[in-house]
């Protein structure tokens, strides 16, 4: 890092990005009080002070890596989904829960992956045995991670397609298999998750006290016709990780909140991956535009920066990080690489060079794991 660029201490550093946090939350919430303009202008002063002051940042804190949105793939549960074109080496990787994952585990310095199936899970199935299939599958992982506790921990695989097995599942495998909550991805055949038949599912993640993690599955048939069918030939990853995963996914935490669910279950927490999904960014322009006249009264900065966590899978940098640290603060947010579609290493050398100080990096690579998942 040029020394122009170094920062002083830890002690500065979190100070600027709670000032920033404070600033930018406050003028959410009381914006007589605080002009944007006032906000931002103490924040550059705050970020100002620190590059003209030289210094150094610590590199890597002593803490535990701990990523939390790391797939593999079940032999039974893949057969069920569409075939999808992927890269070998990533087919290979997704299926193995063995020496290869772990010796790339150890290369990078990742030192606990919590597991979850890959998309799209348990969400395609429609037959009267989903949940018979989705217990076989979470049994299995579940045996996997006790082979290797410090290593691997687990969010189950959920039947959507029956929300009351699907709520019982998740109690089981909380209650008797260790899981630490669930993954839901995408569309549960087609509908939206905050349709009230699956509530029986957050009712009973708000009484165990687990989160949901909401990854992206591909978009709607009637959006991809719409939306992509002319570039998707030449760039098939538009509708994936390039695009369509983070509108579709945001799309559904938006509805979300829209829904009333978290009035109904006033603890219930919901991750997103990939620094939110965009929701970060947005959240005041739709929350300010939420609250014109004509809408039904509601604060959508403080239903989702109360009840949403966001991870860091797939997207390392640091402007969209800062932007997340100011807008939900940094107790909410959780490493993650999205392995093995990221590589490992492209997470872990990014820990060096994120802008944060030593207390705040080890919230972030494991801090806020341990006390969100209990681990």
């Amino acid at each position: 890092m040029p020394e122009s660029l170094a920062l002083p201490s830890t002690m500065r550093q979190c100070r600027v990005a709670k000032v920033a946090h404070r600033l930018v939350a406050g003028y959410g919430t009381i914006a007589p009080r605080i002009p944007p303009v006032t906000a931002r202008a103490a924040i550059a002063r705050e970020v100002g002070s620190i590059f003209k002051s030289g210094g150094t940042m610590p590199l890597k804190p002593n803490c535990p890596v701990i990523a939390i949105e790391e797939h593999y793939w079940d032999q039974e549960l893949a057969g069920h989904a569409a075939t999808v074109e992927r890269n070998a080496s990533i087919t290979e990787r997704l299926f193995d829960l063995g020496a290869l994952r772990l010796k790339e585990m150890d290369e990078a310095g990742v030192d606990v992956q919590v597991l979850s199936h890959g998309a799209p899970s348990a969400q395609k199935l429609t037959g009267a045995d989903a949940a018979e299939i989705t217990k076989r599958v979470n049994d299995r992982l579940a045996d996997f991670c006790a082979t290797n506790p410090k290593r691997f921990a687990a969010f189950c695989a959920l039947p959507t397609i029956d929300p009351a097995a699907a709520a019982h599942e998740l109690e089981r495998c909380v209650t008797k298999k260790s899981f630490k909550g669930a993954m839901i991805h995408g569309l549960s055949n087609g509908e939206f998750l905050d349709d009230q038949k699956f509530w029986p599912i957050y009712e009973r993640a708000e009484k165990l006290d687990v989160p949901i993690y909401f990854h992206p599955s591909v978009p709607h048939p009637a959006v991809m016709e719409a939306y992509y069918k002319d570039y998707v030939k030449d760039f098939p990853m538009v509708i994936r990780a390039a695009w369509g995963f983070t509108v579709e996914t945001a799309t559904q935490a938006l509805r979300m909140v829209l829904s009333g669910v978290f009035d109904k279950h006033p603890n219930l927490k919901i991750i997103l991956g990939h620094l939110g999904e965009t929701l970060p960014f947005l959240v005041w322009r739709v929350d300010n535009a939420l609250a014109r006249p004509g809408g039904k009264p509601m604060s959508f900065r403080d239903i989702f920066c109360n009840h949403f966590y966001i991870t860091t899978s797939g997207n390392f940098s640091n402007p969209a990080l800062l932007c997340c640290v100011q807008e939900m603060g940094i107790d909410r947010i959780l490493f993650a690489i999205d392995w093995p579609f990221v590589p490992n290493k492209l997470g872990t050398d990014w820990i060096p060079h994120i802008p944060l100080c030593e207390e705040d990096k080890i919230k972030l690579l494991s801090g806020n794991a341990k006390r969100l998942l209990r681990m």
